[in-house]
């Protein structure tokens, strides 16, 4: 920025040295004025952002099936049960978010959408979980279940005495953790921590208003020959583990550019432990992961988030090194 001005006040001197115009020097003047505050909002705010990876794996080829109605009206009227749902999922969405606006998270909701139920898609989605169904060892089944009880709940960290407090802090670096270290912590990081819970604050909210919004049944719903390994308490679309997790991968690889791919290596397992489960289709998997983009494009616009995460950044290059030896 001083650059920037140095240069300017070294123009205008010239432009009067030169006896240019007055209306003119005027003009260039306010352009000047206009291109220093653009830099100077792009360097507040506008992040620089790796941009998203495209879609691949059986993700990319499921695409390639119609996701239209095949004539079965009866099959695409079918909903999830909302005898079947928690009402703490369905409180969220009434909770107001953090970063993102309520006009953002109505965009958000109604910019996706689901494969119809009796659409070929869904067909060899099903058949997919299917094959998986059949493959599944004891070894995964122990590994997703482990990941399944993760997942920080802004509600049950609202209080320091609730009985679930300190397990809530520990999922809420639960990526950092398993990628970094047991270091990462919300102790020795409370400004990393905020930024955290802020951003989890609006992804349940964007999950659940997604989720109640569309109301897709569940894979069971559809396939009676799946068996899940858990009967879950809200709508299908999309997946709230794999909101978290890439969104969370997202903003550790922001503090930690070095382990993007290991953040998103694992967030990619998170994801793909859901349909080992039979809990979700790979398109509510891959929605969720594109859905976690949106919301961090937009976060990189919001002034709040590019303080929190400056601030995230200077404690993280202030005290890892320290901390990880």
């Amino acid at each position: 920025m001083t650059v920037i001005y140095i240069n300017f006040v070294l123009k205008i001197f010239l432009l009067t040295k030169m006896k240019i115009s007055i209306i003119r020097t005027s003009i260039i003047y306010i352009v000047l004025v206009c291109a220093s505050y653009i830099v100077s909002s792009t360097l507040c705010f506008g992040q620089v952002f790796h941009p998203q990876e495209p879609t691949s794996l059986h993700y990319k080829e499921l695409q390639q099936y119609s996701s239209l109605p095949q004539n079965r009206s009866a099959l695409d009227t079918l909903k999830f049960p909302l005898h079947e749902a928690n009402e703490t999922g369905l409180t969220y969405t009434l909770c107001q978010t953090y970063y993102l606006s309520k006009q953002q998270v109505n965009t958000l909701k109604e910019a996706v959408t689901y494969p119809s139920n009796s659409s070929v898609q869904t067909r060899a989605e099903l058949d997919y979980l299917l094959k998986l169904q059949a493959q599944r060892t004891p070894e995964q089944e122990k590994r997703v279940l482990l990941l399944a009880d993760i997942g920080y709940l802004p509600h049950l960290n609202l209080l320091t005495n609730h009985p679930q407090h300190n397990d809530q802090l520990k999922d809420l670096f639960f990526e950092g953790r398993t990628i970094l270290g047991y270091w990462c912590s919300v102790e020795n990081f409370p400004r990393l921590g905020l930024l955290l819970k802020n951003a989890m604050l609006d992804m349940r909210v964007i999950e659940f208003s997604v989720k109640y919004t569309h109301l897709r049944p569940r894979p069971y719903h559809l396939e009676p020959r799946l068996q899940p390994m858990a009967r879950m308490q809200s709508p299908s679309f999309a997946s709230g583990h794999t909101l978290w997790a890439f969104l969370q991968a997202y903003l550790w690889s922001e503090i930690v550019p070095t382990k993007r791919a290991a953040f998103l290596e694992f967030a990619e397992e998170i994801r793909q432990s859901r349909e080992i489960m039979g809990i979700h289709y790979p398109s509510d998997n891959e929605t969720a992961r594109i859905l976690s983009y949106k919301m961090i494009t937009l976060f990189m616009k919001n002034k709040k988030f590019a303080q929190d995460l400056r601030n995230a950044k200077t404690e993280w290059q202030a005290k890892s090194l320290v901390l990880q030896k």
